[in-house]
C-alpha cells in the first residue's frame, strides 16, 4: 500500500516536472503575457464590438473560430487568453467558442491524426470541433443569458466610476489615457511580436533556429516598450499580466499534479478492457480518459495510434481524440474562477454528451 502511494504521488510529480519543463516557459509565460496586454491595452469597445454579447452572431462566432484556428494552443495555454478577452468584455459564447477551437483545432495535431491514424479521424475531428465550438457557446449563451446581463451591467458600472477619477483639471485617470492614446500601428506591431513568441515557442522548430529567433523576438519587446510606449502603460501591462498568472496558475499546477495522480490509479492497462466496443460507456470512458489523464499538445495522437493497436474500439478513439485537447482536470478548475461553478460544469456535461454521442455514431459507420 506505502508503495503504491509512492507511485501515485511519483507519478504526479513526474506529469508536473514535464508540463513544467515542456510548456510553462514557451507557452504558458507568452500566453499570461498576452492576456495582460489584451486587458491592459485593447480598447474594451473592440473587443464588445465584434466579440459582445450583442455582437451579430454571425461575425462573432466565425471570428472566434478563426482565432482559435489561426492560434491553435493546448488547452491550458488558452486559459490566459480565454481570461483576457472575457475581462475586455467578450460575450461568453463567442469566449466559449474560442476557448474550444484553439486546442482542439490545433493544424499539426490535425496533419498527425491524418498521417499516423487516418484521414478519416482527421476530417472528422477538425469538423467536428468547429461544430461543437460554435454550438455549445450558443447555447451556454442562451442558458445563462441573465448572468451575462449582470455582468454586463457590473463591467459598466466599472468604467462608469473609471471615468469619474478625473482630477481638477479634468484629465483623465491612466486607464483611460492608454485606451485613448494607443495608436493602431504600435498595438499591430506589439501583439504581432507576444504572439509570435508564442507561437514559435509552442512550435516543433528546431533549437538552431528558435532560439535565435525568439531571442531577437524577445529583445524586440523592451525595444518597443522603451520607444512606443509611455512607463505607465508598461507598468499597466504588467500588473494585469501579474494578476492572471496569480489567478490561473496556481490551480493549473494543482490540476495537472491531480492528474499525474489519477494517471497512475487509472492505468492503461486497467482501461482498454472497457472500450473494446462501442458502446454509449465505452465512449463515455474515452471521454473521460481524455479528461483525466493529461497529454501535451500532440501526444494525444500517438497515444490513440497505441490505443489503436492494443483494440480500443474506433468510436471510442474518435471520442478520446474531440476530448482529450480541448478539457482537462487542470483547465477545469481555472475555467471554473473565470466563468462560475455553474457554467463550467454545463460546458463541461456539453462536451462530454457531444464527444460521446460523436464517437457512438462514428463507430458505428466506422470499417
Amino acid at each position: 500500500m506505502f508503495d503504491f502511494l509512492i507511485k501515485i504521488i511519483s507519478g504526479g510529480l513526474y506529469t508536473l516536472y514535464d508540463y513544467l519543463l515542456h510548456h510553462v516557459l514557451t507557452c504558458l509565460i507568452p500566453a499570461f503575457f498576452i492576456a495582460g496586454a489584451m486587458a491592459a491595452l485593447l480598447p474594451k469597445e473592440k473587443i464588445t464590438r465584434y466579440l459582445g454579447k450583442d455582437a451579430p452572431k454571425y461575425i462573432a462566432y466565425p471570428l472566434s473560430v478563426i482565432a482559435g484556428l489561426l492560434l491553435a494552443v493546448c488547452s491550458c495555454t488558452v486559459l490566459p487568453l480565454f481570461a483576457g478577452i472575457k475581462k475586455k468584455g467578450a460575450g461568453i459564447g463567442p469566449a466559449i467558442a474560442f476557448l474550444y477551437t484553439a486546442p482542439a483545432t490545433n493544424i499539426l495535431a490535425i496533419i498527425f491524426t491524418g498521417s499516423v491514424i487516418g484521414w478519416d479521424f482527421a476530417l472528422a475531428r477538425i469538423v467536428l470541433s468547429i461544430t461543437f465550438a460554435i454550438v455549445i457557446g450558443l447555447i451556454i449563451s442562451k442558458v445563462f443569458k441573465e448572468e451575462e446581463k449582470a455582468e454586463e451591467k457590473e463591467l459598466v458600472q466599472k468604467l462608469l466610476r473609471e471615468e469619474e477619477k478625473m482630477d481638477g483639471i479634468g484629465k483623465l485617470n491612466i486607464g483611460q489615457k492608454i485606451i485613448n492614446g494607443l495608436t493602431r500601428d504600435r498595438l499591430i506591431a506589439f501583439f504581432a511580436t507576444l504572439f509570435a513568441i508564442l507561437i514559435i515557442g509552442a512550435s516543433k522548430m528546431g533549437n538552431q533556429f528558435k532560439i535565435p529567433i525568439l531571442s531577437g523576438l524577445i529583445i524586440l519587446l523592451p525595444l518597443q516598450l522603451k520607444l512606443r510606449f509611455e512607463k505607465e502603460e508598461t507598468k499597466n501591462w504588467l500588473r494585469e499580466t501579474y494578476i492572471f498568472f496569480k489567478a490561473i496558475f496556481p490551480l493549473l499546477l494543482a490540476g495537472i499534479l491531480v492528474a499525474g495522480m489519477l494517471g497512475v490509479i487509472f492505468s492503461k492497462d486497467a482501461l482498454k478492457q472497457y472500450l473494446g466496443e462501442n458502446t454509449i460507456l465505452a465512449n463515455l470512458v474515452a471521454v473521460l480518459f481524455g479528461v483525466f489523464m493529461y497529454f501535451p499538445t500532440l501526444v494525444e495522437v500517438p497515444m490513440a495510434k497505441m490505443f489503436l493497436g492494443l483494440g480500443m474500439a474506433k468510436g471510442p478513439l474518435l471520442a478520446y481524440l474531440l476530448a482529450d485537447p480541448v478539457i482537462s482536470l487542470a483547465s477545469i478548475l481555472v475555467v471554473r474562477k473565470i466563468m462560475g461553478t455553474k457554467r463550467t460544469l454545463v460546458y463541461a456535461l456539453l462536451i462530454a454528451i457531444f464527444c460521446t454521442i460523436s464517437g457512438l455514431i462514428y463507430g458505428l459507420f466506422a470499417r
